[in-house]
């Protein structure tokens, strides 16, 4: 599979988010490295474990956007992922740098999108891509809209 493109740049001073200047679309970006536990018997990441970066990296843009998981779960809502996808291009290896780029995706009624791309931090090389779909649920486990304050969020996220 042919490697897309991704050329992140600062946003307007703000270190937190990027703009893809491929694509145009901004992205909140966290920093981490590869832990030693991460990695399998061949010295790169377990695959699985880019999974964990992608919720690193969701975490981060939600508290980065001031409403962070801890504040939603107390507000009375959950947000399990019921499809999620990953293309792999590259490994990394252990105590590599890495970028976690996040931002928000499609959002209807009771389901929300997040897609990422996780690069090198050193090399700029692309990593991963992937997106996580999620369903908003109450305390009971049961189907509801999306919260009014996420709602906000994928509004105003960055353009």
């Amino acid at each position: 599979m042919r490697q897309p493109k991704f050329e992140p740049a600062p946003l307007e001073g703000d270190p937190r988010f990027v703009r893809d200047r491929v694509s145009g679309l901004v992205y909140n970006r966290a920093a981490s490295r590869v832990l030693y536990a991460d990695t399998d018997r061949s010295n790169i990441v377990y695959h699985a474990n880019y999974l964990r970066y992608f919720e690193y990296g969701r975490a981060n843009l939600m508290r980065d956007v001031g409403f962070p998981y801890a504040q939603v779960e107390a507000s009375g809502f959950v947000y399990p992922i019921f499809d999620l996808g990953v293309q792999y291009f590259q490994p990394l290896r252990y105590d590599d740098p890495f970028l976690v780029h996040t931002r928000t995706g499609d959002i209807d009624r009771v389901r929300i999108r997040f897609d990422y791309v996780i690069t090198h931090a050193e090399s700029g090389c692309l990593v991963c891509r992937g997106h996580t779909r999620h369903c908003a649920l109450n305390p009971r486990g049961q189907v509801v809209a999306v919260d009014p304050i996420t709602v906000a969020t994928w509004q105003n996220f960055p353009k």
